[in-house]
């Protein structure tokens, strides 16, 4: 018998790895993107390099924002939540993996009562017997048509989407700190430019409050110039509001509590590369994670397809039984206590109701829906580096006359303020210049801010920020039995 049922084994064991390499459902084929030869607006053909394949410190230079980078990729909640995300992604593709291998379980029981055996009603003449059992089971499903295995490929295919999506979180926490640390530095610059013209309008005050005293001006002057001088003294005050805000907003990205954050630079100090390469779009489609996780969610769509194609077709298994019972705890350890069982077992669909062609059909508008959504996110790809190549571009050409308003307007203050004490030229003169110097040193700083936040933001769009900087946990562990 032992013989037999060791055939029987064999038999199986070998049925099960010929068909190991069949599967039902399709297999993934990668979809193809009608990617450009080149992005809209760059300003060179395409090539293999790329800004996105340069680590994040060779991007951005200033010290004191690598540190703060640094410590946000060590310290932030929301990676260190999509972290945790990972992990668990990993432990359900374990479970989906245990699938694979048989299923071990023991059980075991003592029982005392009348007419019973093992708590189960058993008429015995109206004795009170005691009864033991205690036994070991195994069952294992024999894919035959592959539902195990498009399972793991999905759960599979779900765990690295997750980690991709890590990844998009670290390319957005590196992007968010360069952004809001310029964007101090832009308060910072502002500051100082709203503390000048009150400066300024300040000692135009003191010069009308001078002639006024001397009889040679009216109190129109001194009033229009102390109306204006606090207007914009305001300023000060809410700048410096918006500088608090801004370090807390960075703290939060840091992980830690509101307080100051040191600079050592100003927003003048940092440089913008002069060329930046753009590289293939088709490169972009294998670089960006949220991209290559719209693929992985599309591979897993793809896999449930097979699920639901399996489930039409019956579940094969082995199941053996080993152990001991006895209606008598006295004959428990005899050999007549033994016993075992080996079976095959088969379940399958006859009728239900339309529910698998439902599933089935399901399926295949999820996996519909996956591919429709990995190609529009290629092409919001597309999208997002072309606005940003050519807002760069564009950039260059508003600094350059923004900065030429800039000078001409400190040259008519100048003037306008040398007029005004010969007596050449009315207070309205000295005021009018005045007023335009402020708001057109605002712009012009707000200029210089965009041409770094326009670099930060290709650099996004183009997927860099992860690469040479980390070791994936995938790269780690292994996820493959």
């Amino acid at each position: 018998m032992m013989e037999r049922l060791a055939q029987q084994l064999t038999l199986l064991s070998l049925l099960f790895f010929f068909i190991n390499g069949c599967a039902l459902g399709p297999n993934y084929r990668k979809p193809a993107v009608d990617a450009p030869e080149n992005f809209r607006s760059a300003e060179s053909p395409a090539g293999q390099a790329s800004l996105a394949d340069l680590p994040w410190w060779q991007v951005f230079e200033d010290p004191t924002l690598q540190q703060l980078i640094s410590e946000a990729l060590q310290n932030n909640y929301d990676l260190r939540v999509a972290v945790t995300r990972v992990e668990q992604a990993r432990q359900i593709a374990a479970q989906a993996r245990a699938q694979f291998f048989p299923a071990i379980n023991y059980d075991g029981s003592i029982a005392t009562g009348r007419n019973s055996f093992l708590t189960s009603p058993s008429p015995n003449g109206g004795q009170t017997t005691d009864s033991a059992l205690l036994d070991l089971s195994v069952f294992w499903e024999i894919d035959l048509w592959g539902r195990i295995r498009r399972l793991n490929e999905a759960a599979r295919a779900q765990l690295f989407a997750t980690d991709e999506a890590r990844r998009g979180v670290m390319i957005s926490l590196v992007s968010a700190v360069a952004q809001a640390y310029f964007e101090l530095l832009q308060l910072d610059l502002q500051l100082n430019i709203a503390k000048r013209n009150a400066k300024s309008f300040e000692d135009t005050l003191k010069i009308f409050t001078q002639r006024l005293e001397g009889g040679v001006a009216s109190k129109l002057e001194t009033s229009s110039a102390e109306g204006l001088l606090g207007t914009v003294a305001a300023n000060v005050p809410e700048v410096e509001r918006q500088i608090v805000v801004k370090e807390n907003q960075i703290n939060v990205l840091l992980g830690r509590n509101p307080g100051p954050v040191e600079r050592s630079a100003t927003l003048l100090d940092q440089s913008t590369p002069p060329e930046i390469p753009a590289g293939l779009p088709s490169g972009l489609l294998e670089r960006r994670p949220d991209i290559r996780q719209a693929e992985q969610n599309l591979r897993a769509a793809n896999a449930q397809v097979g699920v639901a194609v399996a489930d039409f077709f019956p579940r094969i298994g082995l199941t053996t039984l080993l152990g001991r019972v006895s209606p008598e705890l006295s004959a428990f350890s005899a050999g007549t206590a033994n016993f075992w069982a080996v079976a095959g077992t088969m379940t399958g669909p006859i009728f239900q109701g339309g529910a698998l062609i439902a599933r089935h059909r399901q399926a295949k508008a999820a996996w519909e829906e996956a591919k429709l959504a990995y190609a529009q996110t290629a092409l919001n790809a597309f999208q997002e580096v072309s606005n940003a190549l050519i807002t760069r571009q564009k950039l260059e050409d508003v600094r350059a006359q923004q900065s030429r308003a800039v000078k001409a307007y400190e040259e008519a203050v100048s003037v306008s303020l040398k007029r005004y004490v010969a007596g050449k030229a009315s207070y309205y003169e000295v005021l009018q210049n005045q007023q335009q110097l402020f708001p057109a040193e605002t712009v012009l700083a707000q200029t210089q801010l965009n041409q770094l936040l326009v670099i930060v933001q290709l650099y996004k769009a183009l997927g860099g920020g992860w690469q040479a900087s980390e070791i994936s946990p995938l790269d780690q562990k292994p996820i493959c039995p």
